[in-house]
């Protein structure tokens, strides 16, 4: 059960992945190379703006790329801790240092993924808003793929 939706979420990841790394292109009048003739350094500064290549159009940051890299996030930190907790119940012991200091209770484990979730949209959106749209898609795939090793190395390892 555990490896079908391991190998399901991986397949949903590689799928994306070519298209979560594109930049929207260029329209084409704004891929026109025209070098304008300076004749002096005052015409330089006058140059026309629109010579200048036109911005890709933002994107909203709940598009359907992000909801589905958050979803994959969700369900795989979910899975993370359904396997940790099953571990932890039958004398397995925790290997993230980080996350060792919440294994003596169930809630801090929960709450303990629960904020990693959150991290994880939280400095994709920091991506977001600071204009760094690779780094906001990539934040969440890296998670993924971390989570989707913990599951796969927990479930081996029962």
């Amino acid at each position: 059960m555990y490896l079908c939706l391991t190998v399901l979420v991986w397949t949903l990841v590689i799928s994306s992945s070519t298209t979560a790394f594109a930049e929207e292109p260029l329209t084409g009048a704004g891929l026109r190379c025209v070098a304008p003739a300076v004749t002096s350094p005052k015409a330089a500064v006058q140059s026309s703006p629109s010579a200048l290549p036109e911005a890709p159009k933002p994107h909203r940051f709940w598009d359907g790329k992000n909801r589905l890299l958050f979803s994959a996030v969700a369900a795989l930190s979910a899975a993370d801790f359904g396997v940790t907790h099953m571990n932890l119940a039958n004398g397995g012991r925790e290997l993230d240092p980080i996350v060792r200091p919440f294994t003596g209770n169930t809630a801090t484990l929960a709450m303990n993924f629960v904020g990693e979730t959150a991290a994880v949209v939280l400095v994709s959106y920091l991506f977001h808003r600071s204009g760094h749209h690779r780094l906001e898609r990539m934040t969440p795939l890296a998670n993924v793929s971390s989570s989707a090793f913990a599951v796969s190395y927990g479930l081996s390892h029962r």
